[in-house]
């Protein structure tokens, strides 16, 4: 792992099985570890106005000095969390009031993490992850997923 690795953790628990997975599959090394509970990414807005400590573009601004994308996630309700499912919403500002920035995500990778407690990953849990990064031209180089005791 180098520096130009980033993750985006999406998990309710700070210290719970995703972030293990994460830390047990990348290390600790110099990867950036972008805890989305330590941030506030308000919902999606038609009108592209947010409040002032909204913190997604300073999010994909890190993102954009990184070449490789690691998304980590548990299974919640057959899908992703609820703060990854605000973040992915918010990518739709990418194609509307700031293109530019969404261009910028051309070729850059992304993989999955995630954990849950069914057997195998929920059919179909990976369609908007792959198919997000290919509307943005990335690379999407597959999920690993973890089963973890309930």
């Amino acid at each position: 792992m180098d520096n130009s690795t980033i993750i985006i953790l999406a998990s309710n628990r700070k210290e719970g099985n995703t972030k293990r997975f994460v830390v047990d599959t990348y290390g600790t090394l110099t990867a950036t570890l972008i805890d989305l509970l330590d941030y506030t990414v308000t919902p999606y807005s038609y009108e592209g106005t947010y409040p002032h400590n909204d913190n997604f573009q300073h999010i994909i601004n890190q993102l954009l000095e990184h070449d490789v994308i690691i998304l980590a996630t548990p299974v919640y309700w057959f899908s992703m969390s609820g703060l990854m499912k605000t973040f992915f919403d918010r990518l739709t500002d990418l194609v509307t009031i700031d293109k530019e920035t969404g261009r910028n995500l051309k070729g850059k990778i992304v993989k999955l993490l995630v954990t849950g407690t069914g057997e195998h990953l929920p059919v179909g849990f990976e369609v908007p992850f792959r198919e997000t990064a290919d509307y943005f031209d990335m690379i999407y180089e597959g999920c690993r997923y973890q089963l973890v005791a309930e």
